[in-house]
């Protein structure tokens, strides 16, 4: 059942579940799967930046938590410029399109049987829209109901997740299929300024797809029941506001600038998040323990060490966005979390790099792959983007999910976990 934050009736009982999440392995024509010194080397190559720029993106690649197989498009690293609208829709056909065949391949899901279709893509918003790619490609229904999310950042998956429930709630009796991804190439930086040659050094190849129903015939092999969605937008600061911020450099190059201040103001957005979250999902005595902390620093102005919760009684598994080592461990440090509870972010770090707004879904097909996703447990995803937001989402297992036949992570599945 739905239910409003004050507790009434939100809509009818709508069964709105997760069917199958496939995530694109790319391994296609026209990606490198790079080590970072081949990185290094080919970014030398390319003639784009100084020595300076190259021992800077070194450091900072060799503290990252990022391994030596992440992909990226092979059109980064040529001479001429890549950010064009021709390399944006190749990456974005092979990445999509990648995950759509086989999601639709595994469900037995006809591509005209999808009544809601949302694709989020941050920085790469062509016209006709990702949406319509899709539609025109796999030859979808005309009264389809599409929508394309664009320059929402890394937390924009769970917000298309939210747009296409409430798609459902509308419609019964339909399918609905996200699309996650981001596209680097479009977004390459090749000048000089340090705060936006960072996301060169995290951002990597990925695509997610996720089926989702509220058909009560899909009940039976559903493999995830949403439970909540909680978004906190922090745009009303204007610090917030332009702590992931794009724009040119003093050379006129385009790219994205990451203040110094995103840990601290990552830490303020997830208190937001999880303190709405917190009554929703938190055994009674946290929830008293943590509201008191609240109250007792309202009234007497003493919060410097306020009461965090543990989450570990409300979540058997933790899905946090692989933005960058630095901030898992700021979130694991103070969520009081344990190695295992990060373990399948700091993995899908390291195998895929961030992967922006699919990150949590590799994660999650990290959990499946190693079998530990068990009837009834809860699996939290909480996401950080641009804005900036902080968004969560709360699942529960319907039933044991085992290693599946088709995963990314099954290649190198034996190597993992891996110790740095």
């Amino acid at each position: 059942w739905y239910q409003s934050r004050n507790g009434l009736l939100y809509n009818v009982l709508i069964p709105l579940l997760l069917l199958l999440l496939l995530l694109s392995h790319l391994t296609a024509w026209g990606v490198h799967q790079v080590t970072k010194d081949q990185f290094i080397d080919m970014a030398r190559r390319t003639g784009k930046f100084d020595e300076a720029s190259l021992e800077f993106q070194k450091r900072i690649l060799h503290s990252s938590g990022i391994g030596d197989e992440t992909y990226i498009p092979k059109s980064i690293m040529a001479q001429e410029n890549c950010a064009t609208m021709k390399e944006g829709r190749a990456e974005a056909s092979m990445v999509m399109f990648g995950a759509l065949d086989e999601l639709f391949e595994k469900t037995r899901i006809r591509p005209k049987d999808v009544g809601v279709l949302v694709v989020n893509c941050s920085i790469f918003n062509p016209t006709p829209s990702l949406s319509a790619m899709i539609i025109n490609h796999y030859k979808m229904r005309g009264n389809i109901l599409s929508y394309n999310l664009g320059g929402m950042g890394c937390s924009a998956g769970i917000i298309a997740m939210d747009l296409a429930r409430d798609m459902l709630q509308a419609n019964p009796n339909s399918y609905a299929v996200v699309v996650s991804t981001e596209m680097v190439g479009y977004n390459w930086y090749s000048g000089k300024d340090r705060s936006m040659l960072i996301p060169n050094c995290f951002f990597r190849m990925g695509c997610s797809a996720i089926l989702m129903s509220n058909r009560r015939r899909d009940y039976t092999r559903s493999k995830y029941r949403l439970e909540h969605i909680v978004r906190t937008h922090k745009g009303a600061d204007d610090r917030s506001f332009r702590c992931i911020y794009q724009e040119e450099d003093e050379e006129k190059h385009k790219g994205l600038k990451v203040s110094i201040d995103l840990v601290e103001i990552g830490g303020e957005a997830l208190k937001a998040n999880i303190t709405t979250l917190g009554p929703l999902v938190l055994p009674f005595s946290e929830q008293l323990l943590f509201f008191a902390t609240l109250a007792w620093g309202y009234l007497f102005g003493n919060n410097r060490h306020p009461y965090i919760p543990d989450y570990k009684l409300a979540f058997e598994h933790f899905c946090v966005h692989a933005a960058s080592k630095t901030v898992l461990d700021e979130l694991q440090r103070n969520l009081e979390l344990s190695d295992e509870n990060v373990e399948a972010s700091r993995m899908a770090l390291h195998r895929f790099g961030n992967t922006s707004s699919s990150s949590i879904w590799y994660e999650l097909a990290y959990l499946e792959a190693k079998e530990k996703v068990r009837r009834g447990d809860r699996v939290w995803q909480l996401s950080f983007g641009s804005g900036f937001k902080c968004n969560s989402v709360v699942w529960k297992a319907m039933r044991r999910v085992k290693k599946p036949a088709r995963n990314p992570w099954l290649d190198c599945l034996d190597r993992y976990p891996f110790q740095a």
